[in-house]
């Protein structure tokens, strides 16, 4: 489901402006509504001897993604779009593989969340510079989430990493 043309649109942003940015965050409300249920699904499933750190590491992402999720479908509203945050909507649309991963040990969870968190970053990335000239506010927020979840998938990859400081494919 795209959103419909905007009645109405923020100061500066024409309603066709405002639409287009509305499109583009509703990619990555999608995005991140995955990514917080898949966040979600490893806290549950993983297992073995570095069960705890990685359970105890995930709540907080889950929560800081789901603000992300909150702030993306305001800034929707806010340009006069409608937010759509529903599950069929979310499956319809995306263009990514479901996550594969049942019961698993923490490093083998970590090994796809580093492809998970890969895949977010990119879009998210190309959202940012989407909007760069379209939209400040937009971009800033954007800007914002990448730092927080630039964040997240070096904690992820810090798990991963060897000595030598290689990460396995």
């Amino acid at each position: 489901m795209s959103p419909k043309l905007p009645r109405y649109t923020v100061p500066s942003l024409t309603p066709e402006e405002g639409g287009k940015v509305a499109e583009i965050l509703q990619e990555r409300l999608h995005a991140l509504n995955d990514l917080h249920l898949t966040l979600k699904h490893v806290h549950w499933n993983v297992v073995g001897p570095h069960f705890i750190g990685v359970h105890e590491m995930l709540d907080p992402q889950v929560e800081a993604v789901r603000a992300m999720v909150d702030q993306i479908a305001e800034r929707i509203a806010t340009l006069g779009a409608v937010p759509v945050g529903t599950p069929a909507a979310l499956v319809a649309a995306r263009s990514w593989d479901d996550y594969k991963l049942g019961r698993a040990p923490a490093i083998e969870h970590l090994g796809e969340l580093d492809h998970v968190y890969d895949g977010v970053i990119t879009s998210h990335r190309r959202a940012a510079e989407a909007t760069a000239d379209l939209d400040d506010v937009t971009n800033d927020l954007l800007i914002g989430h990448l730092h927080d979840l630039e964040q997240f998938h070096w904690f992820v990859r810090a798990h991963l990493e060897s000595a030598s400081g290689a990460i396995p494919e």
